[in-house]
């Protein structure tokens, strides 16, 4: 399978990276420090179409294919991930809409989320479902012709920045899995609150919360797709964002390999660059090695995306092998920047913070192994 870079693909990682280094990097550890959310940077991203980068023209999008995509988060991720993984989230929640929506819900939410006009939070896991995403208690309950949502929310991305939140609900108790419904959530419907701001190890400029949902009452028209049907739709989505992840740990990756290069060529120890010392040379050897297989694993489950093929396993397998490099990759850079490293004077142990929520979010290590032993067990 070829993944040379198209031309497109190649024009957005130029015109990213000299954004990132340009407006992200400036402030990445003073916003890490603070936890402020980047407003206006993502301002700036929409005012690009990126927001809706892989939409349609005819829905306020760019048009572009899912290889853009992950090369547009690996640039961003590169220097500050919690701008990469903002983004990640308001297209999760934009792509369930877009791609399980009727046509009139995508008439009005998906141009509205593709501009910037609303951020997009995507509402599965709560308090006591994480890893088991059948296992939600929030209820939806039909009322005439409004349905009635009860619940709670946990760790939530762009939970207390968006606009736009699709839930999902357990409609039917008796089904499990198969009882499950998405709605479209819009914020200002009376009982729907945003709770606990989570104080996080890493990400920590991405905007991470809790929802309340008391008694919201929203149409019968904000259910997506077919009702019991929001458990499939989950998992289809969750294919696609867990490549969006996996192209995250490999930018996250690639700026501590960048990083870790530039330092080992102007640090010095007895008498010469540490570059010259075949220990380091070794470890920037094998990050390299591991983030080069780690971006072919995510450009081949792109472009599997991008011609209509299955690519559940593929999509498991990159954002698995890329999680855990990134963390591995992270781990070195520490190591050759040495006591630096462990300091916030340099970006490396940021890099790692964030690195490891890669492994945890849209589905653990240990969910993605489990996945892929079913396909390949198929």
């Amino acid at each position: 399978m070829n993944i040379d870079l198209t031309q497109e693909q190649r024009l957005l990682k130029q015109t990213l990276r000299e954004f990132a280094e340009a407006e992200l990097a400036p402030g990445a550890a003073e916003r890490d420090r603070t936890g402020k959310c980047p407003r206006e940077i993502i301002g700036k991203l929409a005012q690009m179409n990126l927001l809706g980068i892989i939409f349609p023209d005819e829905y306020g999008g760019s048009g572009m294919d899912y290889g853009c995509l992950v090369t547009a988060i690996e640039e961003l991720a590169r220097v500050d991930a919690s701008v990469a993984v903002t983004v990640c989230a308001h297209i999760l929640a934009a792509n369930h809409i877009y791609l399980f929506g009727t046509e009139e819900q995508k008439k009005q939410w998906v141009p509205r989320l593709a501009r910037g006009e609303l951020m997009g939070a995507w509402g599965n896991t709560e308090p006591g479902a994480g890893s088991d995403a059948a296992g939600i208690s929030t209820s939806a309950k039909l009322d005439g012709d409004s349905w009635v949502l009860n619940g709670r929310k946990c760790f939530i991305t762009n939970g207390s920045c968006a606009g736009i939140y699709v839930i999902s609900t357990v409609t039917d108790p008796s089904k499990k899995a198969k009882g499950i419904s998405a709605f479209i959530v819009e914020r200002e419907r009376p009982g729907f609150k945003i709770g606990r701001l989570e104080d996080k190890m890493g990400l920590r400029s991405s905007d991470t919360a809790e929802l309340i949902l008391e008694d919201v009452r929203i149409p019968a028209t904000n259910l997506v797709g077919e009702l019991n049907g929001g458990f499939f739709q989950a998992m289809q989505v969750l294919d696609a964002g867990r490549v969006g992840i996996g192209a995250m740990a490999v930018g996250i990756a690639q700026g501590a390999l960048d990083a870790s290069i530039a330092y080992a060529k102007s640090r010095e120890q007895f008498g010469r660059p540490i570059a010259e010392f075949e220990g380091v040379q070794w470890m920037l050897a094998d990050m390299a090695t591991e983030i080069d297989a780690a971006r072919h694993l995510v450009y081949r489950a792109a472009q599997l995306k991008d011609m209509g093929k299955r690519f559940t396993k593929e999509a498991s397998i990159a954002k698995l092998f890329s999680s855990e490099m990134a963390v591995r990759a992270c781990l070195k850079a520490i190591q050759i920047h040495g006591g630096y490293g462990y300091t916030k004077e340099y970006p490396v142990e940021r890099f790692l913070r964030d690195a490891k929520l890669c492994e945890i979010g849209e589905g653990t290590s240990e969910i993605q192994r489990m996945v892929i032993a079913r396909e390949v067990l198929r």
